[in-house]
């Protein structure tokens, strides 16, 4: 008659099995739940806060970082997301004690849209508007710029490169080095333009050119406005060049050298405040549930439907295209 071992010994690989796959599960809340308890500690969870101590007259601190677009996800940090930027804005406008604002730069500029919103936002703003630049304030990061009532660049800060860029894919070499057609049925002959199916025709091209063009004459003649400089002389710095801090005193694109704390004295002093300035920070913190929702429903990859995405869709952008 063979032995069996005792129910015990039999029961704990199956308990062992479960306990490893409850642990694998659990992990991804633990982490989340070891995030948030450090944004609980530092208090800031709730998107859209504003960070102040003390009460009476302040300069508002919004920041621009990263890539500038219409919208971003509530984990994508490197990029600057124009709703919340113009939503701390339009707060900001509405805050009786705020009587500065304080925009601090760091970007390369993104899509033309975006950029042009925030600009608007600031343009209608009824309180004294002053830049501080940090590494790079570039094309659509010196378009919502330009028009402040002072801008403070570092030395070493990269500004400028004011022009527009759009950029396509094309996969028709290497479709055809496969032996892979694509057949398109299409409404007109510029319903399919810019696929990356097939490369851009002589014509196509001159006509997507005009469109840049005629978005970048009214980039010119905002840094012309605002900067209250001849339109040739904007033109003339106009071809994509990136400026040192320098470099962009001297070409009156800023209007003075410093650091963080010379645009806060210069905004406290523009909103006439005395002293040193109370601030209120709005941070673009995420919430619990956006981090929760963040973590669980993103992959680690994008899917093939984004990418695809990505490399089709035709995209207008004031960017500094270097890496």
């Amino acid at each position: 008659m063979s032995e069996h071992p005792p129910r015990g010994a039999r029961m704990a690989p199956f308990w062992g099995t479960v306990l490893a796959v409850a642990t694998g599960a659990l992990l991804p809340v633990l982490a989340c739940g070891g995030v948030l308890a450090a944004l609980l500690a530092a208090g800031s969870v709730v998107p859209g806060a504003a960070r102040s101590v003390g009460s009476g007259p302040a300069v508002a601190i919004i920041h621009v970082r990263g890539v500038i677009l219409s919208s971003a996800g509530a984990l994508d940090s490197s990029a600057a997301n124009a709703q919340s930027i113009i939503k701390h804005i339009r707060d900001a406008s509405k805050n009786e004690d705020v009587r500065a604002i304080l925009l601090r730069v760091d970007s390369p500029g993104g899509s033309v849209v975006a950029s042009d919103e925030i600009y608007h936002a600031l343009n209608q703003v009824e309180k004294p508007l002053v830049v501080s630049m940090g590494e790079l304030a570039a094309s659509g990061g010196y378009y919502i710029s330009a028009n402040a009532d002072w801008i403070v660049a570092t030395p070493n800060t990269l500004t400028g490169s004011i022009g527009v860029i759009s950029e396509f894919i094309s996969l028709e070499g290497l479709l055809a080095d496969y032996g892979v057609s694509a057949t398109t049925i299409a409404t007109g002959k510029r319903k399919d333009f810019g696929s990356m199916y097939r490369d851009m025709t002589a014509d196509e091209k001159v006509y997507w050119q005009a469109t840049v063009d005629e978005i970048f004459a009214s980039f010119v003649d905002l840094v012309a406005a605002g900067r209250k400089l001849p339109r040739p002389q904007v033109q003339a710095l106009a071809d994509g060049s990136v400026y040192t801090g320098r470099q962009a005193l001297a070409n009156h694109l800023v209007d003075e050298l410093g650091y963080q704390q010379e645009a806060l004295r210069k905004a406290a002093e523009l909103g006439g405040i005395t002293g040193e300035p109370r601030t209120i920070e709005y941070s673009d913190e995420p919430s619990w549930l956006q981090l929760l929702q963040g973590f669980a429903g993103r992959s680690a990859l994008p899917s093939r439907a984004e990418v695809l995405s990505l490399l089709s869709v035709p995209a207008l952008q004031m960017r500094w295209a270097a890496p």
